[in-house]
């Protein structure tokens, strides 16, 4: 039954699978290789942008190649872990919207860590060390007199490590880091294909990274790494290594700040028995100053529920993402999840930084008004305490991604996203209406949010207060503007409320007036929108209806009188 919930078996395998004997099921199943990939986040912030780019890299690859994603929360690090970090990174994966296959705890491993880890002992390819903390000389002879091990804790027989162990002595359990010329150096080194062996005259560990190429390091350059602490918990490095070699992991795509760390997983994996898997570094993403990006550093803009709130949509995001560290063939930039998917490999992943062209802000998630204000969220209006951002601080390519992607959804898609943003804001707005303004501001938004103030005059009872100035037409005055709202009065109550009558009845009246038709249309735009700024006049009208553009007109009339 496994075998038929591998992605690789269609229908019409598992039809002919049944007429095969079980044996050679077994051996055929061994003899193919499904990618299994993890995105392996800790919980010890919010969810930050570089993170989800590289759980969409690896996602990507997942789907291109048919094989597994997995997610694993490393959650070992208990002093640092918070439920609020865990929140966020299932908060943030879920906007996304992108599935994975199989889900794991780290905690929930424990057993398995420090079992790795003693079986990594007693091959004599990890001691004991009891020197305590900030304690004792140490060896400084790796590069840049860099510290490598403590003196004494090495040579430590087994039969004295056993003896201080047994009377209860606390210790860290370390990593026996091959050194040149050591005496009775294990046999399990320099053994083809070992990670391990001789370059230009030096004992160095080796492995190849899809992005950046051979990777070589001396072996007296990497220090006696720790597996598991004197309290007894596993490293990071020895819990993700024991973890990925347990869950059969083929390809680690993961941030580039990891490539050092692979010369100790490689030598932890050798040391277990695993095959390494396939390493795939991506570059890092920095900030415009040239700064890595940090949650500390940098704050919300570096946060993927930021991008949410501000009204992203996931597919435009994800978009984006991908465009920083990666490129299509073809060097296009609007892409759709399945373009993305199908075009997705890692030959395409640069190996230079990327930069996110954001501008660093202190204020409020919202779209700017058409004065330049900031409009308070939903979420401000609610009171709760978000360090936020304006769009202003957005990456203009992110911003001109999502207005594409917005303009390429069906009307009626785009209606049902903005429709509970719209209602968040305490305003009670039915799907067909909101069905009817989605068509006419769909080209004018780049965010989701920007409902709220592009067409914000569509759903409120009263408009917010506006310069009685804007009512006067080019090459006009008061009394113009006067006489064409008043005209408008007149005629727009026998006037049937659909595009086609309006135009004839507002652009009759306008002859009639003398006037030129914007001279005639532009104070009725701003009487019933509160701006000049607005969609197509007659569809507007059309959607307001002719009780609200009677009132709105005859507040203007009041405005100019």
């Amino acid at each position: 039954m496994w075998l038929l919930r591998e992605p690789w078996l269609s229908l019409l395998d598992a039809a002919f699978v049944l007429l095969i004997p079980s044996n050679f099921l077994i051996l055929m199943a061994d003899s193919i290789t499904v990618p299994r990939v993890r995105f392996a986040p800790s919980p010890t912030g919010f969810l930050h942008v570089g993170s989800a780019r590289t759980f969409i890299f690896n996602w990507l690859y997942a789907r291109h190649n048919h094989g597994i994603m997995i997610l694993r929360l490393d959650d070992t690090d208990v002093e640092r872990n918070t439920q609020q970090s865990v929140d966020s990174i299932f908060d943030g994966l879920k906007w996304l919207n992108l599935n994975w296959d199989e889900e794991y705890k780290q905690s929930d491993r424990l057993d398995l860590h420090r079992k790795t880890a003693w079986a990594i002992f007693e091959k004599g390819l990890a001691y004991r060390d009891f020197t305590p903390a900030h304690a004792g000389d140490a060896e400084k002879s790796g590069a840049q007199g860099t510290w490598l091990f403590n003196p004494g804790a090495r040579e430590l027989s087994r039969a004295e490590s056993d003896r201080r162990a047994a009377s209860g002595e606390p210790f860290a359990l370390r990593f026996r880091v091959p050194r040149e010329n050591e005496a009775n150096s294990p046999t399990v080194w320099g053994q083809p294909p070992s990670a391990v062996r001789f370059a230009e005259g030096k004992l160095c560990v080796h492995f190849k990274d899809s992005v950046y190429g051979d990777q070589v390091k001396a072996a007296d350059d990497i220090e006696d790494f720790a597996l598991l602490r004197s309290d007894g918990m596993p490293t990071y490095h020895l819990a993700s290594c024991a973890d990925d070699a347990d869950l059969r992991i083929t390809h680690i795509i993961r941030g580039q700040d990891h490539l050092t760390n692979t010369f100790k997983h490689v030598l932890i994996f050798e040391a277990a028995g695993a095959t390494p898997p396939q390493f795939a570094h991506l570059p890092l993403l920095i900030a415009p100053d040239g700064t890595k990006l940090s949650k500390r550093r940098h704050g919300p803009v570096v946060s993927v529920t930021t991008y949410r709130d501000a009204g992203f949509l996931p597919e435009a995001f994800i978009n984006f993402l991908c465009l920083l560290g990666w490129s299509p063939k073809n060097d296009r930039e609007n892409l759709s999840l399945q373009e993305l998917q199908d075009a997705f490999s890692l030959e395409g992943i640069n190996r230079s930084n990327a930069v996110v062209n954001f501008k660093e802000s202190g204020s409020a998630v919202s779209s700017a008004a058409p004065n330049g204000d900031v409009i308070p969220t939903a979420r401000e209006a609610s009171g709760r305490n978000l360090l936020l951002v304006t769009e202003e601080t957005f990456d203009p390519k992110a911003l001109w991604l999502n207005a594409e992607h917005i303009r390429a959804l069906p009307v009626e898609s785009l209606s049902d996203r903005l429709l509970p943003i719209v209602r968040a804001e305490g305003w009670d707005v039915s799907p067909d209406k909101m069905l009817r303004v989605t068509s006419l501001i769909r080209e004018r938004i780049k965010l989701l949010r920007d409902v709220l103030t592009t067409a914000n005059f569509f759903f409120v009872k009263q408009l917010p207060p506006y310069d009685s100035a804007e009512l006067i037409p080019q090459k006009g005055d008061a009394a113009m503007a006067l006489k064409a709202l008043m005209r408008a009065r007149e005629i727009l109550p026998n006037v049937e409320f659909r595009h086609d009558p309006l135009d004839h009845a507002l652009r009759t009246a306008a002859q009639e007036l003398g006037l030129k038709a914007g001279q005639m249309f532009q104070p009725i735009r701003v009487a019933v929108c509160g701006r000049k700024n607005a969609p197509p006049l007659f569809e507007t009208l059309e959607v307001l209806g002719r009780e609200t553009t009677l009132d709105r007109i005859a507040q203007a009339i009041a405005k100019l009188q």
